[in-house]
């Protein structure tokens, strides 16, 4: 097999750790909790310690296989499974995980059978919609019922919690009202099972915001961040919250340039859909020097995610295996960009899922401490 130099994911240790102690610290300040959330670098062990060494009560992530491979590199944090359990992988959740985030009655039943097998207290959150419509139990009624049954009728489960999820599908914006009504409901689920609830889980990313405007209530004591760890760019960009001296270049992508050449910027022809059957649009900007780069759509997703450090450098756009960059203000500014040359872009969160779970980028660990 080939040694595998580019394209590569750069993964800074160091600024990823740091990153983790900002989040966890200011989240510890109103006491909160932080579930580190993992599968934005593909659950790999290496970056799963910072999180561990950062500060991170427990880890998650929506995938049992980078849970298992957590398990097996000694991780020893609890671990989740942040996407609610298929029914037909119930016995694998208990044997991987300590907890999971759940919404079905059908598969709270079939993690309790499958904990009792294998003489294990499995953990639950049990996850509300407040109206985002992705998963939970809609109405407290529903919740409450869902509570009771755990509690009375699964010795296999353990009711840790209660949780919610906001701003993923319906765009639902985290605010200080939303999680008081999460806050109302845990209080519900705590009167009807006759006593505290250790657990209620405000959401993601999007509710750390109502951290650093110190507008989160009391009662939520955990937040399950990702994307504000490992990118700090959602927020920022997104919601224009400012979130400090926070590192954006945990994870970057560098490639390498194939092809430098003068050519036209309007495609010459007639024009149809590209490669993936979309209709593109394409600016007339006369002869520019363009250069190629040997990664592409299958590696890190959608192009326009895509950010160059290199000053005068412009993503055009790209094909499954190539991404096409206009480079013609880069050379005027007295760059020199030569086929073998290696550029680097930072990235969106969604990104950054792609590129570290591709088996076609390597992965280049950096630590400055």
């Amino acid at each position: 097999m080939r040694k595998q130099i580019y394209p590569r994911a750069v993964l800074d240790l160091g600024h990823l750790r740091e990153n983790v102690k900002m989040v966890t610290g200011r989240c510890a300040a109103m006491g909160i909790q932080v579930m580190g959330v993992v599968k934005g670098c593909d659950g790999l062990p290496r970056c799963a310690s910072q999180f561990v060494r950062g500060g991170c009560s427990s880890l998650g992530s929506s995938r049992i296989g980078q849970l298992a491979d957590l398990r097996a590199a000694g991780i020893s944090l609890p671990l989740w499974l942040i996407r609610i359990p298929m029914l037909s992988d119930a016995e694998e959740v208990v044997q991987v995980a300590d907890g999971s985030l759940n919404s079905d009655l059908a598969v709270l039943r079939a993690l309790d059978q499958a904990a009792r097998a294998q003489g294990k207290t499995h953990q639950v959150l049990l996850m509300t919609d407040l109206g985002d419509l992705r998963e939970g139990f809609w109405g407290v009624k529903e919740l409450t019922e869902a509570a009771l049954m755990v509690e009375r009728d699964c010795p296999g489960l353990h009711l840790t919690g209660i949780g919610t999820n906001l701003g993923c599908y319906g765009s639902v914006l985290a605010t200080r009202e939303k999680m008081e009504e999460l806050c109302a409901q845990a209080k519900e689920v705590e009167a009807a099972i006759g006593r505290p609830l250790e657990v209620v889980s405000g959401g993601a990313t999007s509710s750390y915001m109502r951290v650093l405007d110190g507008t989160m209530p009391e009662g939520v004591n955990q937040l399950r961040i990702g994307e504000g760890i490992l990118m700090a760019r959602d927020l920022p960009d997104l919601h224009g919250v400012d979130m400090g001296p926070m590192h954006r270049d945990a994870i970057t992508l560098e490639a390498e340039v194939v092809e430098v050449r003068e050519k036209p910027t309007y495609p010459q022809g007639a024009i149809t859909v590209d490669a993936f059957g979309h209709r593109q649009a394409y600016e007339d900007r006369g002869i520019r020097c363009h250069a190629v780069l040997a990664v592409g759509k299958v590696d890190y997703g959608d192009p326009g995610e895509l950010f160059p450090e290199a000053s005068g450098v412009r993503v055009l756009g790209a094909s499954s295996d190539h991404t096409l960059l206009d480079i013609q203000d880069a050379l005027d500014q007295g760059q020199e960009i030569r086929v073998g040359d290696i550029l680097r872009f930072r990235l969106t969160y969604a990104a950054a899922v792609y590129v570290t779970s591709s088996r076609d980028v390597g992965h280049y660990y950096v630590d400055q401490g």
